[in-house]
């Protein structure tokens, strides 16, 4: 993968860890963070060999939102659009990635990290994370994050949300479906990650990437077409190679070995 300034790769066992690394800014996406996150989910979404994302914030920050710097240099109403809508395309990018996507969050959780978060698969947060969406705040709009966070947790939550920017932490977050966990230290959240890595790279590959396109195609495609496509792929399931090893090693009572 090509050299990033704004973010740390690192590759370990099928699983590659990105760190969001603008430490002094907590992290806030500029535009150039966004592009390079967007080139290596592009390589990642052509790689086979790996099998899970894992994101999370250097300098105890999640992601503070968007880079207010780029917006002032954006000058015409044009640029600010074009400006928003690339954010957009990232979050529409890391939601449709086959691979599962685990987010893991401590500090500034806010307005493009949140959105962020509510693109996740699975999503572990430190219980003083601190959420929010404060762009009305501001006096500007949570234009391309809105929809997402929809998905997530609901239209009344998000209208609430996004109509009083409130803060909210890990805890709240965890209730309203933002996260899947919540740990008090980083001991815990490193523990949970490891735990939840685990379970992910027992699942068959190609398996977790239909079943994951097959559950966001449920929330806007006809049920009619839905079931069709599922049997479709089903079939392909039962006799494709990971098919045979899972039923195989179910038998043998062992684990499945994945070819990747």
């Amino acid at each position: 993968m090509n050299a990033c300034e704004t973010l740390l790769l690192e590759p370990h066992n099928g699983v590659l860890h990105i760190t969001l690394n603008r430490p002094q800014n907590r992290n806030a996406m500029s535009l150039q963070m966004v592009s390079e996150l967007r080139t290596v989910l592009a390589d990642v979404a052509r790689d086979e060999h790996v099998r899970a994302l894992v994101i999370s914030g250097a300098g105890g920050h999640f992601c503070a939102g968007g880079d207010v710097k780029d917006m002032s240099r954006a000058g015409s109403r044009e640029g600010l659009r074009d400006l928003n809508r690339v954010f957009g395309a990232l979050l529409q990018e890391v939601e449709a990635l086959p691979q599962v996507v685990i987010v893991v969050l401590q500090g500034a959780v806010l307005g493009g990290g949140f959105g962020l978060a509510c693109v996740s698969d699975i999503a572990i947060a430190d219980h003083q994370a601190q959420f929010g969406l404060p762009e009305t705040s501001l006096g500007v709009l949570p234009a391309q994050i809105a929809p997402f966070v929809v998905r997530r947790i609901g239209l009344t939550q998000a209208r609430r949300l996004a109509l009083t920017a409130a803060r909210f932490d890990g805890i709240e977050a965890q209730r309203l479906g933002v996260v899947h966990f919540v740990e008090h230290d980083p001991q815990g959240l490193a523990q949970r990650l490891d735990e939840v890595l685990g379970q992910v790279l027992r699942c068959a590959p190609r398996a977790n990437a239909r079943t994951k396109a097959l559950l966001l195609q449920s929330l806007d495609q006809p049920l009619e077409l839905l079931l069709d496509q599922a049997a479709d792929w089903f079939a392909e399931a039962v006799t494709g190679e990971e098919g045979i090893e899972g039923t195989r090693a179910f038998v043998e009572k062992r684990k499945a070995r994945w070819v990747i």
